[in-house]
């Protein structure tokens, strides 16, 4: 199990607020930033953990890919994990769905679990290296 070295909130005390919500921002993330809804999933992306990671999974960069489709609120989320042999990977999308369906006005929410590309630390936000001590 890795440890967290550091916290959102010793991150925002060093670097200020502006520029932690800048450093959460997984580098390769394909997302419908525009969509009125995204702060919300992304809120909600962040309240998933792996339960031996002690960071969130968007943080990680295990979400690829969020769609937002306009017109009926429905969301796709296409996500990896950080080994096919994780423990959780039955339950993962699961755990994706269910937070993202407590947000008011979304439709149907479809998780799926892709392995190519493969995930690699370099998807990981600044935030995420940062907790884990990985720079």
């Amino acid at each position: 199990m890795m440890r967290q070295v550091a916290n959102e909130e010793m991150i925002r005390n060093a670097v200020g607020d502006e520029e932690t919500e800048r450093m959460m921002q997984p580098p390769e993330l394909e997302a419908s930033a525009g969509h009125p809804l995204w702060p919300q999933v992304q809120a909600a992306l962040r309240e998933v953990y792996d339960p031996e990671i002690p960071v969130n999974i968007y943080e990680l960069g295990l979400i690829y890919k969020v769609d937002i489709n306009p017109g009926n609120n429905n969301v796709y989320v296409e996500m990896s994990l950080t080994s096919p042999a994780c423990p959780v990977a039955g339950e993962m999308p699961g755990m994706v769905e269910q937070s993202v369906k407590t947000i008011a006005d979304i439709g149907e929410v479809v998780v799926e679990i892709v392995w190519d590309p493969p995930w690699d630390p370099s998807r990981m936000a600044e935030t995420a290296k940062l907790q884990l001590n990985m720079y």
